[in-house]
């Protein structure tokens, strides 16, 4: 199952067959963002940007979508796996209450 939604001209896609969310700018992938889904946790792996559209924000962009779509769904908790994901949080920390407690 896809799920799509337009965000600021930016099409954000959770591809949940691929367990991983893209992003979508005038036709062309330019992000993505792995993730781990256990039925409680979604485990963020890995933010990856084509390497030529990095610089622009992406990467941090395909996060947010991902964070802001887990926080309206409400029924999971994030395992920061990736170092980015994890310095995201940090840079964001009225999201903290979202991730998994250790």
């Amino acid at each position: 199952m896809t799920i799509s939604h337009t965000v600021g001209g930016f099409i954000l896609t959770d591809e949940k067959d691929a367990s991983r969310y893209t992003l979508m700018r005038d036709g062309k992938l330019v992000s993505v963002l792995d993730y781990r889904d256990d039925g409680h946790t979604i485990a963020l792996t890995r933010a990856f940007t084509v390497p030529t559209f990095r610089g622009n924000g992406y990467a941090g962009k395909v996060v947010e979508g991902a964070v802001a779509d887990i926080e309206e769904r409400g029924d999971r908790k994030v395992d920061a796996v990736c170092w980015y994901v994890a310095d995201w949080f940090a840079a964001n920390p009225e999201h903290a209450p979202l991730l998994r407690s250790r």
